[in-house]
């Protein structure tokens, strides 16, 4: 019976997508992490989510990066509101993820305005500026350097 209440509660307290403008059957969003692009467009639906025209679980393997791909949708409450196509190139699996978290969130924005003080909260609509530092001359790396021979 507790289960019944709750998902009823869910129910009554999850949103709906708003319709969109006339004309438009897409909205887009771009979201960058490292080097990893990813291309958003999202649409009023029932909940699907493809990555490179697969479905998210199969693209991301690691539980964190499927959690971290929903978590606009999540703090929307939104899941069930939208179909998500995303395009992803470039980097790794977890620049990726943030790359299509940071998409989905802008194009959430542009749909629903109402949502951008929650996202904005959960520091989803900020971009992660941090880079791989490049290997400087006369240097092993990065930072290392040749060992320093006195004599």
């Amino acid at each position: 019976m507790a289960e019944e209440i709750k998902t009823q509660a869910d129910v009554q307290s999850a949103r709906t997508a708003p319709p969109l403008p006339e004309g438009k059957h897409y909205v887009w969003g771009t979201g960058r992490r490292k080097k990893a692009i990813a291309r958003i467009r999202i649409k009023p639906g029932t909940g699907t989510f493809t990555v490179n025209e697969k479905s998210y679980e199969n693209f991301f393997t690691e539980d964190k990066d499927r959690r971290a791909v929903l978590s606009p949708l999540t703090f929307a409450n939104m899941v069930k509101a939208w179909d998500v196509f995303a395009n992803v190139k470039g980097g790794g699996f977890a620049g990726q993820a943030g790359a299509v978290t940071l998409g989905l969130a802008r194009a959430l924005v542009i749909a629903a305005p109402e949502v951008e003080g929650l996202l904005r909260d959960q520091g989803l609509l900020t971009r992660d500026a941090r880079m791989k530092e490049r290997k400087k001359y006369g240097q092993k790396g990065a930072r290392k350097r040749f060992q320093f021979s006195k004599r």
